[in-house]
């Protein structure tokens, strides 16, 4: 079943219910957020559950990689991390929290300099070396569309992951502005 075309005017956030949308482990110190991510393991209920020892370090670095990219690209990031959201719908999602729920924002709210995408999620983006051509790459908005004709929405070709660990298109989100409506939890505007 393919992606409806219209879904792909806007970017979805998945979330906890009980946190809120756009609560970011990056935006804490280092110490409280393996403190936080360590308490997500000890309940073992969630996608979470399941990260290394090491997540934190690894996507702080990759964060940055990921702004460095953005910014040689014309970028111009008002935060130091991103939050994260899909390029359309990617209902798998949910099911990394216990009660995961969906927000979605028209993509024309978020301007060409505060949005960036990988094809995947960052981390095997950034991390695998299997030559894939969107390995280890950011895109603009104008770009991911043109990669999208090449290749597909991972969300239509590997729902189940089967394909690899393409399981959709991320979106990260480098200014606060375009979601300040739906900030809350232990971070600010920054």
């Amino acid at each position: 079943m393919k992606t409806n075309i219209d879904a792909l005017n806007y970017l979805y956030h998945y979330y906890e219910a009980s946190i809120g949308p756009f609560v970011n482990l990056s935006e804490l110190p280092i110490c409280e957020a393996e403190k936080i991510l360590s308490d997500i393991k000890a309940r073992g209920k969630t996608f979470a559950a399941k990260r290394s020892s090491d997540y934190m370090k690894i996507r702080r670095e990759l964060e940055e990689k990921a702004r460095s990219m953005f910014i040689q690209k014309g970028g111009k990031p008002a935060r130091s991390v991103p939050h994260y959201m899909t390029l359309g719908p990617c209902p798998w999602l949910l099911d990394w929290y216990e009660n995961g729920k969906e927000l979605r924002i028209h993509i024309e709210m978020f301007s060409e300099e505060q949005v960036s995408f990988t094809y995947g999620d960052l981390f095997p983006t950034m991390r695998y070396n299997d030559g894939k051509p969107y390995r280890n790459t950011v895109y603009t908005k104008q770009e991911i569309y043109e990669i999208i004709k090449i290749y597909g929405l991972p969300q239509d070709w590997n729902r189940t992951g089967s394909n690899g660990p393409e399981r959709y298109i991320e979106a990260q989100i480098w200014d606060d502005e375009p979601i300040k409506a739906y900030l809350s939890g232990w971070h600010g505007n920054k």
